[in-house]
C-alpha cells in the first residue's frame, strides 16, 4: 500500500491497520495522536513521539528521572522481599516454639526443609 493512496480521515478509519496507516501518513502534522483513547498502543506511540522531540538537555533530565524512578522501584522491591523474608523467619521461629516439626513447617510455609532448619 502506498501512503499517498490512503485518503481516509481519522473518523473513517475502522480497523487498527487503517489507524496505523493514518498515523504514519499524518505523523508530521499531528498535534495530538488520534485513537489513543481506543488503544493503549496509540498512547504508547504518542509517549515515544513526545520523548523523541525533547531537546538534548530535556532528554538528559528525562533519562536521569527514569534512572531515579527505576532505582526507587528496585529499592522498594528489595525492601518488600526483605520484609517478607524477615516476616517468614519470625513466623517459623514462633511455629518452632509451639512445637511444630521442621517438616511440618516446611510443608505449611512451602519452603525447602533446609531453609527451615537453618533458622
Amino acid at each position: 500500500m502506498q501512503l499517498p493512496s490512503f485518503t481516509k480521515d481519522e473518523e473513517a478509519c475502522e480497523t487498527d491497520f487503517e489507524r496505523w496507516i493514518y498515523v504514519l501518513k499524518n505523523m508530521e502534522t499531528l498535534s495530538r495522536l488520534p485513537f489513543k483513547a481506543r488503544k493503549a498502543v496509540f498512547q504508547r506511540l504518542e509517549d515515544i513521539v513526545d520523548i523523541a522531540s525533547l531537546t538534548k538537555e530535556e532528554r538528559i533530565r528525562y533519562d536521569e528521572s527514569i534512572k531515579v524512578y527505576r532505582d526507587n522501584l528496585v529499592t522498594e522491591a528489595y525492601a518488600l522481599e526483605k520484609g517478607r523474608a524477615e516476616g517468614r523467619a519470625d513466623i517459623i521461629q514462633r511455629l518452632k516454639r509451639k512445637g511444630f516439626s521442621s517438616e511440618e513447617i516446611a510443608n505449611m510455609m512451602d519452603l525447602p526443609l533446609d531453609k527451615i532448619e537453618a533458622l
